[in-house]
């Protein structure tokens, strides 16, 4: 991701990490379990716990700064000229160190992009910053972020993406594929959010058989469809080391045509454009 960031295929997200004071300790246990795994990719954001997700990812990567790569977000209102580098200090404090190694727009707001784009720039010259990225733009808003001065520096863009929402295959996905050069997606919340998505790919029977064939968990099932291509990084969250370790297994999962095939039949491709679907 990015001419010189390296990253695994299975990261960790962190959204509701860092809410409840009795759950930082073993928040800070999943996230170091999953380093240990493989799992070096670790996404949080301002937004998630107002702060307190940047605060348990500091804990996790403390004295092991070198061999994590951090995604941090910044809120929309924030992400202008006047507030950007403030916003930018804060995660840093609160990560525990001197840069972000990828900072991404939370999601569009007032704030022009050609302004963010440009506020990206001066946080990546000073340092703050190694690269920048967007997250829940459609393809118009990708468009136009290209058409704006130093739109194309951005190295990412992370969406919501699993099973049971396969929208981005219509036209965002091709055309991140498609631009100079090809633009890796993050894909978040890819085992689903909340529970009747969660349910519904967890305990499909599609998902299940093949877990069960394969003597997996249809978790990781999930996942390694996710990763199927190769050009999309998913970023589960673990709420234990267990669960963890189970992630940074499904790298390891090849499906084959006709079991991908069969996931297409259990949950179908898009057959037109979709709007795209942001948590």
């Amino acid at each position: 991701m990015g001419p010189s960031i390296r990253v695994p295929a299975v990261g960790q997200g962190t959204w509701h990490m860092g809410e409840r004071a009795d759950r930082g300790a073993e928040e800070v246990r999943a996230l170091r379990a999953g380093i240990d795994a493989g799992m070096t990719l670790i996404d949080t954001a301002e937004m998630y716990g107002e702060g307190g997700a940047e605060r348990v990812v500091g804990e996790a990567i403390a004295g092991r700064r070198d061999d994590v790569v951090i995604v941090s977000k910044v809120y929309p209102h924030n992400a202008g000229r006047r507030r950007a580098r403030d916003a930018c200090e804060r995660s840093l404090s609160r990560l525990g160190t001197d840069t972000i190694d990828l900072y991404l727009l939370h999601w569009q707001g007032s704030v022009p992009l050609s302004e963010t784009a440009a506020v990206m720039g001066e946080l990546r010259d000073q340092g703050k910053i190694r690269y920048w990225g967007v997250s829940n733009l459609d393809t118009a808003a990708m468009e136009k972020l290209w058409r704006v001065p130093s739109g194309k520096a951005c190295v990412t863009n992370q969406v919501l993406y699993h099973l049971a929402s396969r929208g981005i295959e219509h036209d965002l996905l091709p055309w991140c594929r498609d631009s100079a050069p090809g633009l890796p997606v993050m894909a978040y919340s890819p085992l689903g959010h909340g529970g009747s998505a969660r349910r519904r790919i967890l305990e499909d029977p599609t998902v299940c058989d093949i877990a069960r064939a394969r003597g997996v968990r249809p978790g990781q099932v999930a996942l390694a469809w996710t990763i199927r291509d190769g050009d999309v990084v998913a970023i589960p969250k673990a709420a234990d080391p267990d669960h963890a370790r189970q992630n940074a297994e499904a790298t390891g999962i090849h499906l084959t045509e006709e079991e991908l095939a069969a996931l297409d039949r259990a949950f179908p491709p898009p057959t037109g454009p979709t709007p795209l679907e942001i948590l």
